[in-house]
């Protein structure tokens, strides 16, 4: 299966960018991983709600640019269905049973996704009602799909 990961911003600390290129290597036996970052808007400090719908939209334009029109759509929002690891995996693995070969997880700014994003978007999922940085939730979504594919092929994983 090939797996994109469409992100906005760059990581910055090198402690997570250790962690992503590890789980990138990990998951380079399950499947061809892509990352493509793209760029953020800078959002200024009490940025009214008209703003805030703009900077959304400019990421948004891009996002939706970047994303592969055969590309089953997963978009992470906190409104989004949440799922065990167990359940994500089942979800991974019909999405191959099915013939997707291509799956495209997006993750959003500071501010979230676009609603035309959300729109595009085949399956919303959610982690938690929490709000994380951006950066860190590439690493969590990562080390998810990790251990979906550990899962899946009934490999060990921490429970």
């Amino acid at each position: 299966m090939n797996i994109t990961i469409l992100s906005v911003g760059k990581i910055k600390e090198k402690y997570l960018a250790d962690a992503v290129k590890e789980y990138r290597k990990r998951l380079s036996r399950y499947c061809r991983l892509e990352i493509l970052e793209l760029p953020d808007e800078q959002t200024p400090d009490k940025a009214g709600e008209a703003l805030e719908l703009q900077i959304k939209q400019k990421e948004g334009q891009r996002i939706l640019k970047a994303i592969k029109e055969d590309s089953y759509v997963i978009a992470l929002a906190i409104e989004g269905k949440r799922l065990t690891s167990e359940g994500f995996a089942k979800k991974l693995e019909q999405l191959g049973i099915q013939g997707r070969s291509h799956v495209t997880f997006v993750i959003g700014g500071s501010l979230g996704l676009a609603p035309e994003v959300l729109g595009r978007a085949d399956y919303l999922l959610s982690f938690s009602d929490m709000t994380f940085p951006h950066q860190l939730m590439r690493v969590i979504l990562l080390e998810q799909i990790y251990r979906c594919y550990r899962i899946i092929n009934h490999e060990p994983y921490h429970k």
